[in-house]
Order: C-alpha cells, then sequence, then structure tokens
C-alpha cells in the first residue's frame, strides 16, 4: 500500500550542510525552484571519501535518445556518454573512470557554473545560456549539441533526503524540458524534432550509505493539448520522511507526498511497469532495457533502465488527468559505493 508522508516546502535559500559538513536540518523539505546550497558537500571534517555530485541529462526524441553523465565521487570520477537510434536499434556508448575525479569540475550549487570533463577522448561542457541549458559533448562516436530550454514559469522538484546528519541527498529532477539542436551518431546528424523532444536533468550533490537500491521513473510528453512531465521514484526515500513524487502539468509542479508502490518484473524486464498511489495510477510499456553492471566487490552497480511509454492517469487538484505517449524511462539499481 502507498504510505503518505509530512513534507515541508521550501520557500528561502538554505545551505545543505553545517559547517562541520553535517546536514543542516533547515534544508530537510521540497522546492519549486533550485533554492539549497550545496558548496559545502566535501568540505567540513565529516565524510571524507563518501561525498557524491553528479550531473545526468537525458534528451529523448521521436527517434533518438541520448544520455550524458558527469559525476565525482571522491575516490573516483565516473562519466558516460550513451546514444540510442530507436528506429534501427544502433547504439554508441563509451564509459570512463578516472581515479580521484581526475579531469572533471562541476559547480558547488546548480547553475553557479559550468560543469566540464576532458578525459581519454571524453569531453563534456554543461553551462547556463540565456533561456535554458546548454549541453555539449563528443565521444568516440557520438557528438551532442542541445539546448535545454528553460520556459518562463517552468518549476523543477528539489528534495532534501536524509538518512542521518552524516549521510544525505539532494536531488534536482528536472523534466519535460523542451530541446533543440542536434546529435550525431557516426558522423552523421540528426536534429532534434521541435515540440517532439525534452530534456530531462539528474543533479545530485549528498553524502550515501555504502549500499543502495533505488527506482526512478521519469517521462515527457503531451496528453490532450497539455505538457506533462512524470517524475517518480522509490526504495531509496523510503522511511526518511521525504520522496521524490511529483506531476508536471505545463510546467507547474505538483507534489506527491506519498511512498509509491512499483510492480515490476526482475525475471523478464521488458514487462510493463506500474507504479500506484493515491494520485497515481501509471503503467511503462518498454521497448528497450539498457543493462549495466560492475561488480568489484567492495564496489558494484547494477542497473536495468527501461526506456517505453508511460500511460494511465493522474490526480491533480482532484481532477483525474489521462496521460498517454509520454515517452520516459524506469530502472532499477543496485549499488555498493
Amino acid at each position: 500500500m502507498p504510505v503518505g508522508v509530512a513534507e515541508r516546502e521550501l520557500t528561502a535559500p538554505v545551505a545543505l550542510t553545517r559547517p562541520d559538513g553535517r546536514l543542516n536540518p533547515d534544508a530537510i523539505g521540497w522546492c519549486r525552484t533550485p533554492l539549497v546550497r550545496t558548496d559545502g558537500v566535501g568540505r567540513g571534517r565529516y565524510g571524507k571519501g563518501r561525498n557524491k555530485r553528479w550531473e545526468y541529462w537525458a534528451v529523448t526524441t521521436p527517434t533518438h535518445v541520448v544520455a550524458m553523465t558527469t559525476s565525482h565521487i571522491d575516490y573516483a570520477g565516473v562519466h558516460g556518454l550513451w546514444l540510442w537510434d530507436r528506429r534501427t536499434g544502433a547504439i554508441r556508448g563509451q564509459d570512463v573512470t578516472a581515479p580521484l575525479g581526475v579531469g572533471v569540475s562541476l559547480p558547488g550549487t546548480l547553475e553557479d557554473g559550468s560543469t566540464t570533463l576532458r578525459i581519454l577522448g571524453l569531453a563534456v561542457r554543461i553551462e547556463e545560456v540565456d533561456g535554458g541549458t546548454r549541453l555539449r559533448a563528443i565521444g568516440d562516436r557520438v557528438r551532442v549539441d542541445v539546448l535545454a530550454h528553460r520556459p518562463a514559469g517552468h518549476e523543477s522538484l528539489g528534495v532534501v533526503v536524509p538518512w542521518s546528519e552524516r549521510l544525505f541527498q539532494y536531488t534536482v529532477k528536472d523534466v519535460a524540458r523542451p530541446a533543440t539542436g542536434r546529435i550525431w551518431m557516426d558522423g552523421v546528424e540528426h536534429r532534434l524534432a521541435e515540440g517532439q523532444s525534452w530534456a530531462t536533468l539528474d543533479h545530485g550533490r549528498g553524502r550515501w550509505p555504502h549500499r543502495m537500491h533505488w527506482n526512478w521513473g521519469a517521462g515527457s510528453g503531451r496528453t490532450d493539448g497539455r505538457v506533462l512531465g512524470i517524475q517518480l521514484g522509490g526504495k531509496w526515500t523510503d522511511g526518511t520522511g521525504s520522496t521524490e513524487n511529483a506531476i508536471f502539468v505545463d510546467g507547474r509542479l505538483h507534489k506527491i507526498s506519498e511512498e509509491l508502490v512499483w510492480d515490476y518484473d526482475t525475471e523478464d524486464w521488458l514487462r510493463p511497469w506500474r507504479v500506484s498511489g493515491t494520485d497515481v495510477d501509471l503503467t511503462l510499456t518498454p521497448e528497450h532495457d539498457k543493462v549495466s553492471g560492475i561488480d568489484l566487490k567492495v564496489i558494484s552497480s547494477f542497473t536495468h533502465q527501461c526506456f517505453g511509454t508511460w500511460s494511465g492517469r493522474v490526480r491533480v487538484e482532484g481532477q483525474w488527468l489521462r496521460v498517454a505517449d509520454v515517452f520516459g524511462w524506469a530502472e532499477d539499481v543496485h549499488q555498493r559505493w
């Protein structure tokens, strides 16, 4: 059964950490715009070697999906560039791990500077520009130059998840950002279809437990003339008093303060995934399972990220809205880090 939680909306800027690196209790809550300052992550006497910082962007179009990861997890930098042609099934990917995060620079707080990476044949630059965020990347067989537009009044979901005063996470999930630009696969240019292409951000700053299991679902598209954004999470927030669940309608955030129920088949990942709650009944019908895994015993990561189409219904301000043909993904991740 879904479990309701009492969450507090943040309405003014606040620091994520105290000067010594512990969680600032005043930061616990959620926000509609990035209000939480995270410059203190990695500073102070607590958490050396355990801090996690990353930027993940995914761009979905009627023909392609591109994803780029830039991260610094204290003892390593873990980066990736991935492109999938939905029509042909062709995939190009490149993963790079660098000791101690050599070659990467991430801003202390979201939108306070550029993200840059240059190492082992992979270059990334993410910067705020007039009207949005410009995403550029060059790899061995993939190139990206995309503008993730930020329409007037567009909202995102920021959430501080507290496991303890020493272990916590600030995440910003920003879905349904209209995207324009170009991507290249093996030197062939593909222009993004305007009005049908979307960018999604997963921004993270915090300090995690060594072992974690999570679900994440996201989607962007149009149904019945409305721009819909889907943002769903599970497992990693359970019992913390925070959730990362929300529905966006024409850029406006509608918070779901409930631990939702995830139902999917771990023996057949391409079977439909269902996420349900008091105000949510959504099903993702997958068309591709992006599988990745590494096991170094102390450190490991196993991921099934299933891309497909969301359908169903959500209740917003007392009214049920139909959801149809909203493209996105749902994932199951087991992490030791």
